[in-house]
């Protein structure tokens, strides 16, 4: 990339009164808005606000019914992400757009090159990817499937596919959302440094502490307007967080616990890679009450202990047990019978199938309970009532119950499945970065429901990189690394220094803090 030398306040975008309708939904209305060169403006609301969809109108992959975009004061044709690329547009997706049959390096190099070269000059792109990689901190294995990668990698990848490509405008839709707070950090502190040398950037999040710190300035929309734009020097979190949902916004504290039995322990296990890292003698109790916070950086088996618990992988040696009993069988349909609910960490690869109708979706894990179905026949009327009350009571915004489920957002979407698997009442629940994607009020609302399992006498295994969530959230924590689990030490003991060197692999202060809190009992 060749920035100009001079970043000044020059305008390099323009979204001009922006409308586009899907049927009866209209999902940005009367839109504008502007970046100038070397700067960082932050776009926030709440799930099903718009913000998706007005980006994907400035990368070309929607038509706007309404209005105009211009680059550098050059209208850009609509419904073109290749113009849209030629202007120096990038775009770092929510949903990742990635081949899994491909490689991490055929991924980003596909359509840099012209078709009509002769051989592709892998070897220069193999020596860019990882100059990029290791100039952000976004380690990835250029060799990597990338079907064989973890969620954390595939965003890698996508950061990594936009930066390829010379972008001057960059948009993020939610890019740090499986980032750890170090990496995100980390990517914040070079985008800055390319800001301050002519990057322009248009950055999506529902973190906002995120916002606050790497934004110049914020547009926020609810309900596909635009509601209000402040300098971010001249704002605040609890400011930005009511105007985006219209009211003021506090996440619930965690009372008080006393953990009960002991409803699920793992007793040395080891489980292989199954397209992710493998567990190396992985032993933890969980006990009934009580929440237990795992952290790690993406990728050090997070995805394998989730599936682990909820039936998808079995133990290839120690053993895992539910309420003091060997499970019969190790699946995901006794699982279920256990009492085991999952969260998972895809909502798109695992957590629904998008063609199918929003009951489809609600009753798929339980479709054989006598509440959904009966002589083999499924009762059609019991799974759209069920329906009907999720998305009401979970605020599942532009949900339909026939309607396909491809077609919410991301952040409704998951609170589909967030209602799905809370509305069967677990007694052990594995949730996976059960906020990612979601806006703040919506966040508050899911904490407040992962509270109410627990003081219910739930066992909650929360699986998140994100550190707020699992302090604010767990009674004790632990750090995973290279599939092995550290010492738990108790929330109260629990600071960004101590959780960093844990998820770096030190744990000389943890199981200080273990054997204290042991010997206090």
């Amino acid at each position: 990339m060749s920035p100009p030398a001079s970043p000044t306040a020059t305008r390099v975008l323009e979204l001009d009164r922006i409308t586009k309708r899907f049927g009866p939904v209209t999902a940005n209305e009367d839109v504008s808005l502007h970046l100038d060169r070397g700067e960082i403006v932050s776009l926030l609301g709440e799930n099903g606000a718009g913000k998706t969809t007005l980006m994907s109108i400035l990368f070309g992959q929607y038509t706007a019914d309404e209005g105009h975009v211009r680059v550098e004061g050059q209208e850009l044709p609509p419904g073109k992400p290749r113009a849209a690329i030629r202007a120096g547009v990038g775009m770092v997706h929510q949903h990742f757009a990635l081949a899994p049959n491909l490689t991490v390096l055929e991924n980003v190099m596909t359509g840099t090159e012209p078709l009509w070269k002769f051989r592709s000059d892998r070897a220069g792109g193999r020596a860019r990817l990882i100059a990029l990689s290791e100039k952000f901190g976004l380690k990835v294995d250029p060799d990597a499937r990338v079907s064989d990668l973890s969620v954390g990698e595939c965003q890698r990848v996508e950061i990594l596919k936009a930066l390829y490509n010379d972008a001057r405008i960059l948009i993020l839709d939610e890019p740090t959302a499986v980032l750890t707070a170090q990496e995100a950090e980390g990517l914040f502190s070079t985008l800055r440094e390319m800001a301050q040398k002519g990057l322009s950037l248009i950055f999506i999040s529902h973190k906002l502490h995120e916002v606050m710190s790497a934004s110049d300035r914020v547009v926020v929309l609810r309900r596909g307007r635009v509601v209000a734009e402040r300098k971010t020097s001249q704002t605040s979190k609890e400011e930005l967080a009511s105007l985006m949902v219209g009211r003021e916004v506090k996440r619930p504290a965690r009372p008080p616990s006393t953990p009960g039995r002991v409803l699920l322990e793992a007793v040395d296990v080891h489980v292989g890679g199954r397209g992710g890292a493998s567990l190396k003698g992985v032993s933890f109790r969980l006990h009934a009450g009580e929440t237990l916070g795992i952290i790690g950086v993406s990728g050090n088996g997070q995805t394998t202990l989730a599936g682990l618990v909820s039936g998808l992988h079995a133990p290839d040696s120690g053993s895992l047990l539910i309420d003091g009993q060997t499970p019969a069988r190790h699946d995901v349909p006794h699982a279920i019978a256990a009492g085991i609910g999952r969260i998972p960490e895809d909502r798109n690869a695992e957590g629904s199938i998008g063609d199918m109708t929003t009951w489809e979706n609600t009753v798929l894990e339980r479709i054989w309970s006598p509440e959904f179905s009966r002589r083999g026949m499924v009762k059609r009327a019991a799974a759209r009532a069920a329906t009907e009350a999720i998305i009401r009571d979970y605020d599942v915004r532009g949900a339909t119950v026939e309607g396909r489920i491809r077609l919410l957002s991301g952040g409704n979407m998951q609170k589909l499945i967030l209602g799905r698997v809370l509305n069967a009442g677990p007694d052990i629940l594995v949730a996976a970065q059960p906020s990612r994607g979601l806006d703040e009020g919506a966040i508050a609302g899911v904490h407040e429901r992962l509270l109410e399992a627990r003081g219910r006498g739930a066992g909650v295994l929360l699986i998140s990189e994100d550190l707020e969530e699992v302090i604010g959230l767990s009674d004790r924590i632990r750090a995973i690394v290279n599939g092995r689990l550290s010492p738990a030490i108790p929330v109260e003991k629990a600071d960004a220094q101590t959780l960093g060197l844990m998820m770096a692999g030190d744990w000389s202060a943890a199981a200080a803090l273990e054997a204290e809190a042991s010997h206090a009992l």
